[in-house]
């Protein structure tokens, strides 16, 4: 049987960093497919409508949802070496994901307030979409497996 124990830290930076790195390259993404693909409106904009404006959460759904489903991780978390698990040390699944991530806009609202209080007032350092979805923000050192043989 195996055992596993997760010591989660606050990890402040690193997850301000992931998070901007993250939402960094999903505006530019974004920016780039609305200037291609969108109309350009009589004051110079330009926007999506109808079925053009389709890509735009599932783009969101794949990179955030998807990627840190399967990979435990975004992009922006892979480059600062931050993993989430579930908080025995588990992997994440799809449904994880979305809870965590459904709560980005009230999280990151007025500049990621909310999400540092959580984290600074919690006892495993959470944000709200964490503590939704039951999981945690940490490093794989963080994580130690012990086999227990009976």
């Amino acid at each position: 049987m195996l055992i596993r124990r997760v010591e989660p830290k606050r990890y402040i930076w690193p997850r301000i960093f992931a998070t901007l790195i993250d939402y960094g390259i999903y505006f530019v993404l974004l920016y780039l497919y609305i200037i291609k693909f969108g109309d350009q409106t009589s004051d110079g904009t330009y926007e999506v409508n109808g079925s053009l404006f389709l890509p735009v959460p599932t783009f969101w759904f794949l990179y955030f949802v998807v990627t840190e489903a399967f990979n435990q991780a975004t992009p922006g978390h892979d480059i600062c070496k931050l993993i989430v698990v579930k908080a025995n040390g588990e992997k994440i699944g799809l449904t994880d994901a979305l809870k965590r991530r459904i709560v980005d806009p009230i999280d990151i609202f007025i500049y990621g307030i909310p999400a540092l209080i959580c984290i600074y007032k919690t006892p495993k350092f959470q944000r709200l979409g964490d503590l939704l979805a039951e999981t945690v923000v940490v490093k794989k050192s963080d994580i130690t497996e012990t086999e227990v043989v009976f």
